[in-house]
């Protein structure tokens, strides 16, 4: 198993196609970001080239490859306005295993740790990042790697019949 981890500079159409499957990905939709109801859960969103150039501005985007396929992808940005503790210098990270073969094989763990050394790298100290409660794998892969939990922000998004908590995890590096 050959995992490699490039950093986009130039979205290609086919990257642009890939990360639509996984947006719109009804199995991945509920784990990626708050749904306010069930209507949402069937809302479907088309990335262009020119979106993702728009997100390459304040976000560090990586892409995941598996055997020289693009199997995910994930990200970070410095101090966004959704940080649940507003400490300047915090690095808020997303990661998406997009193909389901490619799930359960540790490449989110592997994924994590080359995504905090980029940050370190950077310069940056501390990570946040936000996990909802029914993500029982996520969560304790984060509390794995050495997160821990700063909060809980009740009824904040909607999964299978009923209102969740986000669980909001930090890490100092």
């Amino acid at each position: 198993m050959t995992i490699k981890f490039i950093k986009m500079t130039t979205p290609t159409e086919n990257v642009i196609e890939m990360m639509n499957r996984w947006e719109n990905d009804p199995a991945l939709i509920p784990l990626k970001q708050p749904i306010q109801n069930e209507s949402k859960l069937h809302d479907r969103d088309e990335l262009t080239i020119k979106d993702v150039r728009k997100r390459l501005e304040n976000h560090d985007i990586y892409l995941i490859y598996l055997n020289e396929q693009l199997i995910g992808e994930m990200n970070f940005m410095i101090d966004p306005g959704h940080l649940y503790k507003k400490e300047p210098g915090t690095a808020w990270i997303g990661i998406t295993i997009g193909e389901p073969q490619a799930r359960g094989k540790g490449i989110g763990g592997m994924a994590m740790q080359y995504l905090e050394d980029q940050i370190q790298k950077q310069g940056f100290r501390r990570i946040e990042l936000g996990v909802f409660e029914f993500n029982k794998p996520a969560h304790r892969l984060y509390k794995k790697l050495g997160y821990r939990e700063i909060g809980r922000i009740e009824n904040f998004t909607y999964w299978k019949g009923e209102m969740w908590t986000d669980i909001p995890m930090e890490k100092f590096l």
